[in-house]
């Protein structure tokens, strides 16, 4: 591997722990462990992980608050761990910034698939492709997107972006002027039914504008709110 790929798994149950850690560990990753809420917060804000595998249910802070707290200072990829029957806990999960989760009981090799689905998608594959192909970039005014690296910049300057956020934006961008209702970008972003609860679409979406605002109020107005309807991406030239 190109560079070490370093995640932290936290929860409670230390035999979970070690059984996730095992299966990683094959994977060459580099893992650390954490068993409570503000264990996990203090080592999630004072190291730089590629990604985290977060148990919803911790003693101290649970899984909520610690993305909560997270998300205030970094982008970086999280998978909540939640139980059957914790529908509201996932709702609230996503709306915090959790970026996908894994329903306990679950099968390691599963756990495996999804950090590495979530670390392509964040742009961390820990190999470097070498075949030419033509790239896959959006330019706009103000805006570019390159989908290769995952990486936005806003008037030259990198913007910092969770993969849902990332997500969220490249998918307007692919279709300007085009108007999604929430329940479309549900589907499409997040690849999952909320059932009626809309709040993690407006969540993601001020956080976006938030972050390209500090970079570039133009970027920012982009992204429109129709309303009554949903949201689209909006070419801003001047």
């Amino acid at each position: 591997m190109d560079q070490d790929i370093r995640l932290l798994v936290v929860d409670d149950e230390e035999r979970i722990r070690k059984l996730i850690r095992m299966y990683l560990e094959r994977e060459k990753y580099i893992i650390d462990e954490a068993e409570d809420g503000d264990e996990a917060l203090e080592k999630a804000l004072q190291n730089e992980y590629d990604c985290i595998l977060l148990d919803l249910m911790l003693p101290g802070k649970d899984g909520i608050e610690v993305c909560r707290a997270l998300r205030e200072k970094k982008s970086t990829p999280v998978i909540m761990l939640t139980a059957k029957g914790e529908e509201t806990n996932r709702v609230q999960g996503f709306e915090v910034g959790t970026d996908d989760y894994i329903v306990k009981p679950f099968s390691p090799r599963e756990v495996v698939l999804r950090v590495k689905a979530l670390l392509r998608r964040s742009g961390n594959t820990g190999f470097v492709q070498t075949e030419t192909k033509a790239k896959d970039v959006i330019v706009y005014p103000h805006l570019t997107i390159d989908n290769d690296a995952h990486r936005v910049t806003a008037d030259g300057i990198e913007v910092n972006l969770t993969p849902k956020e990332y997500e969220l934006l490249y998918f307007l961008a692919k279709s300007p002027d085009k108007v999604y209702d929430r329940e479309q970008l549900l589907k499409e972003v997040w690849h999952y039914e909320f059932f009626g609860d809309l709040r993690t679409v407006d969540t993601h979406v001020k956080r976006l504008r938030e972050k390209l605002n500090k970079v570039s109020e133009q970027a920012a107005k982009m992204i429109v709110t129709v309303w009554g309807v949903g949201y689209k991406f909006e070419v801003v030239n001047e």
